[in-house]
Order: structure tokens, then sequence, then C-alpha cells
């Protein structure tokens, strides 16, 4: 029997997953590194524990199989991550700036305030923030000393995650991406597939420092553990491609700290008049998918806020039992804007509500609120998603932490009007990593075989009306009206 092994490097965390053949999860392992803070609202990461950490699990779990019989290595990443490093030295310049860091924020609102938010939005397909990778490069290439210098004398790369382990893997030998991370750079041009110049001189980014962009499915070179690097996509193009979503209309929505929710759109980018992302699916042999991505901020974390902020459960997994303790919420919405409002609003000054309270209002009514709240902002993005495509979702398949939360994936599905479905594998982010890795290297021979592979865990129906849906939906759009700005 073959293997695929994937590398799931996270936000907190480094894991390596051994798929079989069949899809099935033969060995894992996993380790947490340090999140650095220096000032309020900067995330680091120091690059060499991702990489001791991502290299320590790999050979953990290689353990339990011959390596002649590992046919790939496939990666996913945290995206948008910014690292730049010595050539010569492999050393980085600096921590790796977080995808969550919002130090760039200013320099961002400059450039909406000079008109570049049309510009960027086509050729990128992403929206003017602090989010992605350009106004971090060009932070570490301000402020770091020498840097922009050695930059332009081809001494230095830049690279998100995925690049960097690459580079170590094969000990420097190749300095690539793959279309999923450089479409989230702000930097790439989605439709000509490259980099683009008019891009890089707004961001006073030199050419030298960057990596050649690949496919997501090809045999990129050797890595050190002896076995061929073959796949790479950013973790939610990964789980897109783990939950088989690979015609047009399908959509994923991964349920994690937030929700990030993809619908495949085919071999051209949409536009979205919704305020949604536009990114690169994938790029499988000569042809390239895209999507469009909704994200909601406060998803899973409003169940921490209920156990650390108010105190009403002990551990998460106790949310459930007391949100189904109610038959309602007894008019009580809850609108999480802990940090401001995602797509397809894009209110960072909103802030968060708890609504309709009575003296009858219990802890139980509060925290199905907040259990339905998650639903809300889902069937938020999916409307936005369907105005923009033209398309009409026949199912949504769900994967991520609260998406064994069986309550919220029923009120999901009876605010959808459409089947919830949760497939028998939860990894599939690392899956879908594995996917692209096994694909290219014959493990797998096409895409209708890997469906082939997708099973189903359980499957929840809309058992809600019309009318009952309509209702909701009312008071919730009008308990978010009271959040904005």
């Amino acid at each position: 029997m073959k293997f695929v092994l994937a590398l799931d490097q996270g936000t907190t965390s480094s894991r390596a997953i051994l798929f079989d053949e069949t899809g099935a999860i033969r060995a894992c392992a996993q380790r947490e590194f340090r999140q650095i803070f220096p000032q309020p609202g900067w995330v680091e990461h120091d690059p060499r524990e991702i990489w001791e950490t991502q290299l320590a699990v790999a050979r953990e779990v290689l353990t339990e199989v011959k390596a002649s019989n590992v046919a790939a290595i496939g990666i996913t990443n945290q995206r948008e991550t910014t690292l730049v490093w010595d050539r010569e030295t492999g050393e980085p310049v600096c921590n790796a700036i977080v995808w969550q860091d919002r130090r760039t924020t200013e320099f961002c609102e400059e450039l909406k305030r000079d008109g570049f938010e049309k510009m960027i939005a086509e050729k990128t397909g992403l929206v003017i923030d602090a989010y992605f990778s350009a106004t971090k490069l060009r932070w570490i290439l301000d402020n770091i000393p020498d840097a922009r210098a050695r930059a332009l004398a081809g001494e230095l790369a830049f690279g998100t995650i995925d690049s960097w382990l690459v580079w170590k893997l094969t000990r420097g030998a190749l300095h690539v991406t793959d279309v999923t991370n450089a479409s989230r750079t702000m930097l790439f041009d989605i439709r000509n597939n490259a980099w683009d110049e008019q891009l890089l001189a707004l961001f006073d980014v030199p050419p030298e420092m960057l990596p050649e962009v690949r496919a997501s499915s090809e045999i990129l070179g050797e890595s050190e553990l002896g076995i061929p690097i073959a796949g790479i996509a950013g973790d939610q193009q990964a789980a897109l491609f783990g939950q088989c979503c690979t015609r047009i209309g399908m959509a994923k929505n991964t349920y994690g700290t937030g929700c990030f929710m993809l619908m495949n759109t085919g071999p051209e980018p949409i536009v979205s008049s919704n305020r949604l992302l536009t990114t690169s699916a994938w790029k499988i042999g000569a042809r390239s998918d895209f999507a469009l991505e909704g994200s909601v901020f406060i998803a899973g974390a409003v169940v921490q806020w209920l156990r650390d902020g108010l105190g009403v459960i002990k551990s998460s997994a106790e949310v459930e039992q007391l949100a189904t303790s109610v038959d309602d919420t007894h008019g009580v919405y809850f609108v999480p804007a802990f940090a401001g409002l995602g797509a397809p609003h894009w209110d960072s000054a909103a802030r968060g509500v708890i609504c309709g309270l009575t003296r009858g209002t219990t802890s139980a009514h509060i925290a199905r609120a907040a259990l339905d709240s998650i639903a809300y902002q889902t069937a938020d993005v999916l409307d936005a998603m369907q105005r923009d495509s033209g398309a009409n979702l026949s199912e949504l398949r769900v994967d991520g932490g609260a998406s064994m939360n069986d309550y919220l994936m029923q009120f999901q599905a009876d605010l959808l009007g459409v089947p919830v479905v949760r497939p028998q594998t939860s990894e599939t982010t690392a899956l879908g990593a594995a996917f692209l890795a096994g694909l290219a290297t014959g493990v797998w021979k096409s895409e209708e075989e890997l469906a082939q592979t997708w099973r189903v865990a359980k499957r929840f129906e809309p058992r809600m009306s019309d009318a009952g849906r309509a209702e909701l939906r009312a008071g919730w759009n009008e308990a978010l009206a009271r959040t904005k700005s």
C-alpha cells in the first residue's frame, strides 16, 4: 500500500498526518509552538520553531511505515504569514509576521484614501487589508536594518510558510510557492498567474525576492526525507479540495475560531459585488480553478468567550448541552462582533451586541443564541456567494471543531434550507494536501477517484419552514444593524 505524508503547518501548531490510499489516517503527530506578541496588535512566530516542530512531527509519523512506501509529501499552511530569510545562511532576518498581525493597518488606510482599492481588487481579487502579505513584507523591508539593500542585491528571499518549508526541506535548492498562496500576497495577478509589476512597484518590493509560482499539484523536487514534495495549497483551499468540492457551485465551511467558507467558481475568477474575496482555488496541470471566499471573524471563539469571559460553562464541550436545555433563544440574538464584522459586512468599528434580554433570559438562552450566531454569520456569507456566482447551493460540506456540534449543524441546515454534510474524515485540510500530492505521483489517478474516497459521517436535512426561516433571519438582521459602526 502507498502512503502520502501531509504536513499541516497551522497558526498554533505543526502537524504531520500519514494517509493511506483509501484516504484513511494511519499516523498523526502534533507539536505546538510559541505565539509572540511584541506589542498590542502585533503577532509573530519564530520561523526556526516552525521548521523544527514540523520536521520533528514528520519524522515521528514516518517511523510507522517504510519511507519507500511513502509516495509524496503534500504541504498545507497558515496563509499570508510573511517571512524573509538570507539565501546563503538560511537565517530569517526577523520573526515571521503572522496573518493576524495589524501593524500595517494605517498604511492600508492610506492606500484606500489614495484610491487603490479598485485596481488591487481587479488584479488580486482581494480587499486592502493588513491581513495579506504585501504590507507585512514592505514593513520588514522598511524597518529591519539593511533589509532593502540586501533584497535589492539578491541576498534575501521572501516567502509564505509553504515556501519556507520547501526551502528547508530541499536544503535551499527550491524557492517556490503555489498559486493559492501567491494569490493571498496582494502582489499576484490571479488572471495572468504572475507576479504583477505595478503591485510590486506600489509596495516597493524587489522582484529578486520572490519565489517561483508553481502548480498546486506537481512534483517539485526531492526532500531531505527522501520523499518528493508534490503538493502545496493554503489551508482553506486545501480544505476545499479535501472536501472534494471540485465542481462549480460546491462549497465548504470550516468552523474554527472563525469561519472560512469557500465556493468553487470554476475556471474564471468572479469579482465579488458583495465584498467577498476572489482567490485561486488550485492549479492542476494547465487548469486553474478559482473560488469565492468569505471569512467570519468570531465563530468558535464565541464559545471560548462563554467559557473564559462569562464563566457559564467550564469546557467548550458543555455548550451544546446547555444550549439544548431550552427550546429556543427566548427572543435573544447575540452578534459576536468582538473584532468587528468580517464578510460580507467588513465593518471594523462594529462591536458585539446581545439583544432581546428579559427577566426570563438565562445563561442557556444566551448559549443557544451564541451558537446560533455562528450559523447566521455563515448564512450571510453564503447569501453573498450565491448572489455573486449565480450558483444555488445544493449542500454545504463542513469541517472544523464546531462542525462536531450536532445542534449547530442542524440549525445551520434549517437556516440555509439545504443539507449540511459532515464527512468521516475531519482532517480535511491535511487530506486536501495529501490528495494534491497523491494526484501528482499516481497514488490517485483522477479527481473522480478522489471523490470515491470521500465518505459521509452525518447528513443534516433542513426541517424548518420558509416562514420560520424568514422570521429568524429578520430578527438577526435587526440585531446586526445595532452593532454597526
